[in-house]
């Protein structure tokens, strides 16, 4: 009871007694100038410009420029001309999520858009641009988050409070993997944060990838490709204001993002039409500044809270995994899976390029068995992509080397192990289990290390496989 007084006196407290106006005196483009309030605001802050058709339109200062005010709008800016007032907003714009939004679908104003009646508030506010908890105070990454994909679970194994990156082309199964965790997942609540998608993906999304067993433990943020730059940015920031709520509330939280791209890009939209100088492939300072304030909020609570295990996708532009977004998200989060259009046009799904991709927190969460199990099958995949080429071509010629000889022995089974159905779930145990029965590696007894290296059945095999060859 104290600490809902406590929250109430505070919002109370941020009530002004008096209301500041100003007047636009230009309008460009999306940019409007604002003359007469430059010193009562600050970037980040709103002001309401009153139309001449009787409504308001939103706007967030994005910069100054010769003693007058810059600022977007949420919305359109029909109605809006020089001498139309402007209200400056004076409540610190926050969030109230609550236990109650689990299972809807809200914009990137927190507002719902699900048609399933009034979204309730909670007492406790989370700004909207929060920041990310001080590293001295949080927790250290915890233990393994079943995701239900095979191939994650024993390759890729993702840890609570681990931020994982999806690097991917347009159209190569970015959504439908998501899907997949977001219905498989062993975490409490999902945050899912549609940022710039296409408008009829939205409905798809959640009706037919989600389903009902996915969305009735999430809460989906959407802000489609048609609106405004400051809304698909706003929708990144409520996407994880959402998640932080939950995290502080104690639990697991998995937060999925698609995608920082489109985030990326909404910032750069902004920077530009605000006078900020274009870098690297027309992308402005700003937005490599604010990517790893916005990814930083992912990851360990602080002691005695939850966590937020973060899952962003990446849309690879042209599929050049090495354009300034890719290399710059790669060098803040915790690993990344690389999906492959060329593993996809072959019709294996989920399209993971297992070579490529890495979690760089697996090694620790996993026993000594468990990783040299994923070093064997690593190792065989790699043999049999280096001479995959020659081997196609038939130029290859079978006994001259056995290592590559025993990678074309598993290779298919290795390639059925990778691919999964859109509607299976597997658990992380079954994963290491058939990996364990496809190389023919016996279990040891408790306290006994295994062998790993190839087993006298290997060796058949691989003699067998010659002898049919000749």
């Amino acid at each position: 009871m104290t600490s809902i007084l406590s929250d109430l006196a505070e919002e109370i407290e941020k009530i002004s007694s008096y209301t500041v106006f100003g007047r636009v005196t230009a309008v460009l483009g999306m940019m409007v100038e604002i003359g007469g309030i430059e010193r009562a605001l600050a970037i980040g802050d709103r002001v309401h410009l009153n139309n001449k058709r009787g409504g308001k339109v939103t706007c967030e200062i994005v910069g100054f420029k010769d003693g007058r005010v810059l600022a977007m709008p949420f919305s359109g800016l029909d109605g809006i001309g020089v001498g139309s007032e402007a209200e400056i907003e004076n409540a610190d714009y926050r969030a109230y999520p609550t236990d109650s939004w689990l299972g809807r679908v809200i914009n990137a104003m927190g507002q719902p858009i699900d048609e399933k009646g009034v979204l309730l508030g909670g007492t406790k506010g989370y700004p909207v641009r929060g920041t990310p908890p001080p590293a001295h105070t949080r927790s250290r990454i915890g233990p393994k988050v079943d995701v239900g994909v095979r191939a994650i679970n024993t390759f890729l194994t993702v840890c609570e409070g681990q931020r994982m990156g999806i690097f991917s082309g347009s159209g190569v199964g970015k959504s439908i993997l998501m899907s997949m965790i977001a219905r498989f997942s062993s975490s409490e609540v999902n945050v899912i944060g549609l940022v710039g998608e296409r408008g009829r993906e939205v409905r798809e999304f959640i009706q037919d990838y989600l389903g009902d067993e996915g969305l009735s433990k999430s809460v989906v943020i959407a802000a489609t490709s048609d609106e405004s730059p400051l809304m698909r940015r706003q929708a990144a920031y409520m996407t994880l204001a959402v998640a932080e709520a939950f995290r502080d509330s104690g639990k697991q939280v998995m937060c999925m993002m698609d995608s920082i791209t489109r985030f990326a890009m909404a910032q750069r939209e902004i920077g530009l039409a605000s006078g900020e100088p274009p870098a690297s492939k027309g992308y402005t300072p700003m937005v490599f500044s604010e990517l790893p304030k916005l990814l930083e909020r992912a990851g360990p609570g602080p002691e005695g809270t939850g966590s937020i295990t973060g899952l962003f996708t990446v849309l690879v532009e042209g599929d050049d995994h090495n354009e300034p977004i890719s290399d710059s998200v790669r060098g803040i989060i915790d690993g990344h899976i690389v999906l492959d259009r060329n593993i996809a046009d072959k019709g294996r799904y989920p399209a993971i390029d297992i070579l490529k991709s890495v979690s760089r927190m697996m090694p620790d969460c996993n026993t000594d068995d468990e990783n040299r199990i994923v070093s064997k099958a690593r190792s065989l995949l790699a043999s049999y992509e280096e001479m995959a080429d020659m081997i196609r071509l038939g130029a290859y010629r079978k006994g001259s080397d056995p290592k590559i000889d025993e990678a074309i022995v598993y290779y298919s089974s290795l390639e059925e192990f990778l691919s999964q159905d859109k509607n299976e779930k597997i658990k992380i145990e079954e994963g290491y289990q058939k990996l364990t029965e496809i190389l023919h590696i016996d279990t040891p007894p408790d306290n006994e290390p295994s062998q790993i290296n190839t087993t006298s059945t290997d060796e058949e095999i691989v003699e067998d496989y010659n002898e049919n060859v000749s």
